[in-house]
């Protein structure tokens, strides 16, 4: 047994041994099925039943007006590995080490595989203030996944579309996942179309060409309902992580048309537009099939995106996307950055309808999902995420006060610099590391973050500095440092 066997494992060993009691009124009788609907750069109000007014999207609608939508839903991270990565883990991306995108072709790859191990240390550039934390490049095998807790407890586990989370060692079906459909190291597919390939890549090794001109997001669509078709009878957990509606911005002829003719509001993309269509035309397909097969009141579907809509791509002359209200998009500390479409829908467990204000997380879904499921917690490791349950069944609180996160990175060539956020109450602070300024907002009162208060309220952001400080120190979050070699030169844009 090597030793990412090992691991994996005594991982499963653990779990096995750390079963915790339950109430009787918490016993689920019979194990529900898991759809985990995972749709990249999706942003807060790229879904009709989140405020579009230009994209159509009536499946998704039709799933949260019978489900619970969080109207303050967030992502771990304002991009997309480190996201991915608390997800799988329900541990917040500054424990995990994953902090930015895992560079699938990061100078220090080949170093890392021949040592199996990660690079540590710093990287900086002479145009940048500060150096910063080297990212890991993979999420470790002594990581326990989602999927490796629910395989424990007897489920059949399926990743479909985007992994990004390593490279070939440390793909899906090496972390729990019995098939892997679609996932690789990269972040963005070559090509939304069969034969998915471009000019420097030749296609997606775990996806086969099968039918030229296939558009992706139907292929995975596909892929999962032949699944659930094949898994029918047994309790099934499917990761349906799409590569949509990332770059290369590329739709359907049709839906572009469609929309290109259809009055524009702030969002005016038509391509971009046609891609958040395939996606609710698959989020139809999975529960046409669902319902076909007499599943649908014993599986719950969750809907939600890994970072906000990137609104800083431009496409058919403008942005891709518009997250207004919110201020900018991914990336950015920002509400635009970080705030995403957040729906729960579990027939006969949650209120038709029903609407949560209270924020929670990415990493909340690991122990709600295995909550739900009876599969045990692991006990060997901190679990930054919070089992929301009691909010599927009406309550109206939570034992938790403050959402952190940490981008000790910079990002989109320079532009955006490395950041740290808090946030209690209504009361939010983004500190920037380069000059150490503090911006405060009060999200209740300024949704868009245009009012800056910092100066007005000086105690609060002190206040709110020490418990941001003693979040980081907690979890031994790696912070960016000033940069020896800085020279102010100018930087590539990469």
């Amino acid at each position: 047994m090597d030793r990412r066997q090992f691991l994996k494992e005594t991982g499963r060993l653990a779990l096995a041994s750390s079963i915790l009691p339950w109430n009787t009124q918490d016993q689920i009788p019979q194990k529900p099925n898991i759809v985990l609907i995972l749709v990249d750069d999706l942003g807060w109000t790229d879904l009709a039943c989140f405020g579009s007014r230009y994209y159509e999207t009536p499946n998704i609608d039709r799933l949260c007006a019978s489900g619970m939508k969080f109207t303050q839903g967030y992502a771990a991270c304002a991009v997309c590995s480190p996201t991915r990565a608390s997800v799988m883990t329900g541990r917040h991306p500054a424990r995990l080490g994953i902090t930015d995108w895992i560079h699938s072709t990061h100078r220090l790859k080949s170093q890392a595989l021949a040592a199996g191990k990660t690079p540590e240390g710093y990287e900086s550039w002479p145009d940048r203030k500060l150096a910063t934390p080297i990212n890991k490049l993979w999420l470790d095998h002594d990581e326990v996944t989602l999927a490796e807790a629910l395989k424990a407890v007897g489920y059949t586990t399926c990743h479909v579309g985007k992994w990004h989370l390593g490279y070939e060692p440390w793909w899906p079906d090496k972390q729990g996942f019995d098939y892997n459909i679609g996932g690789d190291e990269y972040g963005s597919p070559p090509s939304y179309f069969d034969p998915y390939r471009n000019k420097n890549r030749a296609s997606i090794p775990t996806l086969p060409p099968r039918r030229p001109g296939e558009y992706l997001t139907d292929r995975e669509a596909a892929e999962a309902a032949a699944f659930i078709r094949r898994h029918k009878d047994q309790p099934f957990f499917l990761y349906m992580a799409h590569y949509a509606v990332h770059t290369p911005i590329q739709a359907k002829a049709d839906l572009r048309e469609k929309y290109t003719a259809k009055p524009k509001t702030n969002q005016t993309s038509p391509t971009y537009a046609g891609m958040v269509e395939s996606v609710d035309q698959a989020v139809g397909t999975i529960l046409s099939t669902l319902a076909e097969l007499n599943l649908t009141d014993r599986t719950i579907v969750v809907f939600t995106s890994d970072n906000g809509g990137a609104s800083h791509v431009n496409v058919d002359g403008g942005q891709a996307t518009d997250n207004s209200p919110l201020r900018q998009g991914k990336g950015f500390p920002y509400e635009g950055g970080i705030r995403v479409p957040w729906i729960i829908n579990w027939p006969g467990r949650i209120e038709s309808g029903s609407t949560c204000s209270i924020p929670v997380c990415s990493q909340d879904l690991f122990p709600t999902l295995c909550r739900a499921a009876g599969a045990p917690m692991p006990r060997n490791r901190i679990m930054d995420g919070m089992d929301i349950m009691p909010l599927l069944r009406g309550r109206t609180s939570l034992p938790r006060t403050t959402l952190c996160w940490h981008f000790p990175h910079y990002w989109w060539g320079g532009r955006l610099t490395p950041y740290s956020v808090i946030r209690e109450g209504n009361w939010k602070l983004i500190r920037h590391y380069e000059d150490q300024r503090c911006e405060l907002f009060n999200l209740q009162e300024d949704i868009g973050e245009q009012i800056d208060l910092a100066a007005r309220f000086p105690d609060r952001v002190q206040s709110l500095q020490n418990k941001l400080d003693r979040w980081l120190q907690s979890l031994e979050a790696k912070l960016p440092k000033p940069n020896p070699d800085y020279r102010g030169e100018k930087h590539p844009i990469v």
